[in-house]
This record gives structure tokens, sequence and C-alpha cells, in this order.
């Protein structure tokens, strides 16, 4: 039987076509021109090695921004593998650049199917990594299920290999990882469930819980980047059209604003009480999704949750009207209720857009598939923003090295040295100066013997 340390990938990887890779060069200098914190960073990281002697497997988005992330932590010394955490996330010739121009492994193809993705998640997992990335957290859950000896639970492409280790060799896999990254709102909260369970069997840093991913990421990337898609997918003018918003975190928050600040009339949906009083505060719409349905010319989910926009929704809603997900997993829309309510699906009227048509001859337009449309039909985050999410990874990945013997395994937050080493850096970066504290206001807000 083969041992965990002999089953390791090619050293190449799986990408649609290396002929690409000039395009996508290009590309990631591009990006690069954008993300001077990540650059700052990957120097000094050249010089120390931090990373030196650390396998590392990443189940990123495969983009532009990513390669920086990538040329990083390999120049940090890490031994690095990639995979892709979304089937339509991928950017061939970024894949194809890395590897032949980076040296770096890379197993993701834009439009793979579901075996294909799993077939490179077990690609990532015989790479034996000693720190992983994840977003959405499919490679951390694949490991836990295969030290839990819970095959049955990981798709047959991870189960097959997975069969062929020893029960020794199993926890050996989970039980060489010093930690793992999480860059998503949806891996986190996975994440921390597996923690409440007692199942989490490995340090993990919740990346996407720094403030300079999330205030910053996740409402500014995400808002421009999801409203790309969608123009990009569909040509359509969004001012004077109803959008409704599924969710109001974060993500939502950022999708609002800017589909508000392109003109369209914003409505918002929520569960949470505290987010929904937020949204009315900002001059928003909020109604239950029941009572949106039949007013929405677009709708977009941000939830993170799974089937937030059901059959009884598609019903209500008016000729013409299009849906689309932004959240990580292609769960929030029940397409499969859709399915069966149409007569007939229409794909590809255009790129990354299929045409359901109802009984009753109402036409509804699913964009991307249901998955990320800021990644399926668009480019994902600017740069900009990702420098700082980036920014933090790598960082938090050098700490957790550095931190290991202190880790015990649940989910850790960002060190808030981290977070604000990161926000300095981007204000340099951007020519802004700010304020320091004199003594006597550090004394004052040190002293409880103060008063007025």
């Amino acid at each position: 039987m083969a041992t965990v340390a002999t089953i390791r990938p090619p050293t190449i990887g799986d990408v649609l076509d290396l002929s690409l890779a000039e395009a996508g060069r290009k590309r990631v200098e591009w990006a690069e021109r954008d993300m001077p914190v990540l650059r700052a960073i990957r120097e000094r990281f050249a010089r120390e090695k931090p990373l030196a002697g650390m396998r590392m497997s990443a189940c990123l988005h495969i983009t532009a921004e990513t390669a920086n992330l990538a040329r990083t932590l390999r120049a940090g010394g890490a031994d690095l593998l990639l995979c892709a955490s979304n089937p339509l996330s991928t950017q061939d010739d970024v894949a194809a650049t890395l590897v032949k121009d980076f040296g770096i492994p890379v197993f993701a193809i834009k439009g793979e199917d579901e075996d294909t993705y799993y077939r490179h998640i077990a690609a990532a997992l015989r790479h034996r990594p000693n720190v992983t990335m994840d977003d959405g957290a499919d490679l951390v859950s694949a490991l836990i299920f295969i030290a839990l000896d819970r095959l049955d639970d990981v798709h047959p492409e991870v189960r097959e290999w997975a069969a062929g280790l020893s029960p020794a060799e199993r926890q050996a896999l989970v039980g060489d990882v010093v930690a793992s990254m999480e860059e998503t709102t949806t891996g986190v909260i996975r994440l921390r469930a597996m923690e409440k369970d007692g199942v989490l069997r490995l340090p993990v840093i919740a990346v996407n819980d720094a403030q300079t991913k999330h205030f910053f990421d996740n409402r500014y990337g995400t808002g421009q980047s999801t409203i790309d898609g969608i123009i990009r997918a569909t040509d359509a003018l969004l001012a004077g059209r109803q959008v409704v918003v599924c969710g109001y975190g974060w993500c939502g928050k950022g999708v609002a604003l800017r589909a508000r600040g392109m003109g369209a009339h914003v409505i918002v949906t929520e569960v949470d009480p505290i987010r929904a009083l937020e949204a009315a505060m900002d001059g928003l719409q909020v109604k239950p999704i029941a009572e949106a349905a039949p007013l929405g010319d677009l709708f977009i989910t941000v939830t993170g949750n799974i089937h937030v926009i059901r059959g009884e929704h598609f019903a209500a809603m008016k000729d013409g009207a299009m849906v689309c997900n932004s959240g990580h997993f292609n769960v929030e829309l029940a397409l499969d209720d859709l399915a069966r309510m149409a007569k007939t699906c229409n794909e590809g009227v255009r790129e990354f857009v299929d045409e359901y048509v109802l009984e009753n001859g109402r036409r509804l337009y699913v964009l991307g598939e249901g998955r990320l449309i800021n990644l399926a039909a668009a480019h994902g985050h600017p740069a900009s923003v990702m420098d700082m999410s980036f920014a933090a990874q790598a960082l938090a990945t050098e700490w957790s090295i550095k931190n290991r013997d202190k880790l015990d395994n649940r989910v850790h937050d960002v060190p808030k040295e981290v977070d604000e080493f990161v926000a300095s850096l981007k204000l340099q970066t951007m020519g802004i100066s700010i304020d320091t504290l004199t003594e006597e206001q550090k004394n004052y807000l040190e002293s409880w013997e103060m008063g007025t």
C-alpha cells in the first residue's frame, strides 16, 4: 500500500492550456501594480524566508490577485500548491502562468465539473500540507472527514484516494497541519460549527474576520465586483430598476451601496433584526422575500445560507426577472425548484445567462449558474482591496508558524497588531498620514481616575 509520503501530485498540476501563460503573466503584473502592501511583504519574505520548510496547499479563487499572494508565499520559502475553491472562478491564463512562469503547481480549470473539482482537492491533500488556505473550508472539511474516518461523507474522488491510506496515515494528514487560514465568511461559519461540535482537529486563523478584510474586501470588493459581473453578464441598466439584495452583512451592504449609487431602487431582505434595522436607517426598503419577489427586476443573494430564494419566490417573480448569487456556495438559489417549475430551460442565451421559461410563459434568467457572479462573469475583487486581504493572509500565515506551539485547535482571530500593520502600510501607500496619541492622551485613555 502506498504511503502518504509517496502519493504526491505531479509537479505541473492540471490547467487548461499552458499557451495562455503570456496573457496570464500580463494580467498578474497589472494586478501587482495595485498591490503595494503585498509587494512590500514579498520583498521582506524573499530576504527572511519565514515559510521555509512548510508545505502549503491553498484552495482559493485562482485569479491574478491570488497569483500575487502565491508569489509572496513562494518567496517566503513555502512549497506551495494551488487548487480552485470554485469551479467557475479560475482565470485559465493566470493558472497557466503560475505553472509555466512561476513554477507553482496549480489544479484548476474554469468550468471544471464536480468530479474534477474534488479530484483537484484530493491533489491538494496529497501534497501533505503543513499549512492550508481555504476560501469556503472545502479543503479543511475534507481533512476533517478523513481524520474522523468518515469517508462516506467526502466526494468519491477524495474517498478513492483516502481509502488507500492507513488509519495512522489519515490521522497524520491533519496532525501535520500547523494552521489553516480561512478567508471567507461561509468558511468561518463552517469552521466555528466544527469547533462547536468538537471535531476541529487543527488551529484555524479566521482571516475573513480581520478588520482589514471584512470591512473593505467584503464591502467594497464584493460591492463593486458583484455589480461588475451582473453588468458583464446582462448589459443591463441598473438605474430605475428594483434590485433586491438578500442579506445585509458586510457583502450585502457593499452590493446595496453600489446598486443604489447606480440609480437602482434597493430592497433588502434579512432575518437578523439588527441588520434589518441598519438597512432601514441607511434609507433602504426592507421587506420579507415573499413581498419582494413580485417587485424585483434583479435579485442578488449574499447570505451564505441555503435556499434563500425558493420555488414559491420564483413563482411570484415578474417576467424577465434576473437572479444571481454572490454568496460563496451555489446553494442560495434553489435551482432544483426552478428546474422543476420550468417547461423549458434555454442555456446560454447570453454567456453566463440561462433562461427558464415557466408554464405560464414568464421568463426568469439565472446568471452564472447560481455561482459567484463576480467571479463567474467578471474578474473578482479589484486588486487594490485584495492587497489588504492577501497581506493579512500572508502575515497571518507567518504569525501562525512562529506561534505554532501556542495555538490550540480552535478558530483564532487575526492578531490586532497584524491588522493594524496592514492598515498602516496601506495608508502609507495611499499617501495618507494620520495623527498619533500624545502621552497625555494615552494616559487619559488608560486611567480611571480622571473624570470630566
